[in-house]
């Protein structure tokens, strides 16, 4: 089954390139906790190739397809996608491969080319298909109100995750009237529907072997820029002269100290119903800090 699993990479790989392609020992690298990683090469060129079970393929499609969205604008460096499909029980989405390098390179131009990114926009918030955040469902169906969007597709759903898994806490409580709420974060603020990677944590960038910054591993849709600038403040790994470079390019809005928590809720939600264990108790003192300021 290995063997054929690897003929079929092979084949879609060589209908992408137009050329025959037969791929060496395959050399594993880490995928995260979700996916098996592996560089492959022919002797000629190298492509990287992420393998799950067949029930991820639509994952894997949605990733494919947020890569293409992220090239778009080409504010940022995004791996190009050069195959995808699916081999007896397991899929496949094979990338380019590119080079990372050690030394880092220029956070300014990262800084200002998510900027550029985020000038890229569309006219509702969601995106025209659902994906993942980590292994989590994400739901994007569009809505022209941000507030809406926000409050029933993002944390209403994230309640709803934790109430079935059995959580009984303050917080779903208190995230009702947050959510019936919501809207008075945005009585001045009004964000636009720009283009998100969805999932920007300092695991999902990198630099090339030029210096330049490749964004990767996406979530992407059409939301309130500071949900991205929110995340990379979440676990840290952005260093000050990326939001200096960004808010040269780009400066954020009054009141983002504030809306800032409510965006990183909904990730650390996501981890309490990915991982457990302390995120409840973080999620509850980011319920209470918002609704007091709502008070």
């Amino acid at each position: 089954m290995v063997d054929t699993l690897w003929t079929h990479i092979d084949q879609a790989i060589a209908q992408a390139l137009g050329r025959t392609f037969r791929s060496q020992t395959p050399r594993a690298i880490g995928g995260g906790s979700i996916n098996e990683a592996f560089v492959v090469s022919d002797g000629r060129t190298q492509v990287f190739v992420k393998l799950n079970s067949v029930a991820h393929g639509d994952m894997f499609a949605a990733e494919a397809a947020g890569l293409r969205e992220l090239a778009i604008p080409k504010a940022l460096r995004v791996p190009a996608v050069i195959a995808e499909g699916k081999a007896g029980r397991r899929c496949f989405l094979v990338l380019e491969f590119i080079e990372f390098s050690a030394n880092g390179g220029a956070i300014d131009r990262f800084g200002e080319g998510l900027a550029r990114l985020h000038r890229h926009t569309q006219a509702q918030f969601g995106w025209a298909r659902d994906n993942t955040l980590g292994a989590t469902p994400q739901i994007n169906t569009p809505h022209r109100l941000w507030p809406d969007f926000y409050a029933h597709r993002r944390l209403e759903y994230q309640f709803r995750l934790a109430a079935d898994a059995g959580y009984r806490g303050t917080m779903l409580r208190d995230g009702e009237r947050l959510l019936s709420d919501l809207g008075k974060f945005f009585v001045t603020y009004r964000p636009c529907p720009s283009l998100l990677h969805g999932d920007l944590w300092s695991g999902n960038y990198a630099y090339d072997t030029q210096g330049a910054p490749v964004i990767f591993d996406p979530a992407v849709y059409y939301g309130d820029r500071e949900a991205d600038i929110a995340m990379t403040e979440l676990f840290g790994g952005f260093p000050p002269a990326f939001y200096s470079a960004y808010k040269n390019a780009w400066p954020l809005d009054d009141g983002y100290q504030v809306r800032k928590i409510l965006y990183n809720l909904y990730h650390v939600l996501n981890h309490f119903h990915l991982f457990g264990g302390s995120y409840a108790r973080q999620a509850e003192q980011m319920v209470a800090r918002l609704s007091a300021e709502l008070q």
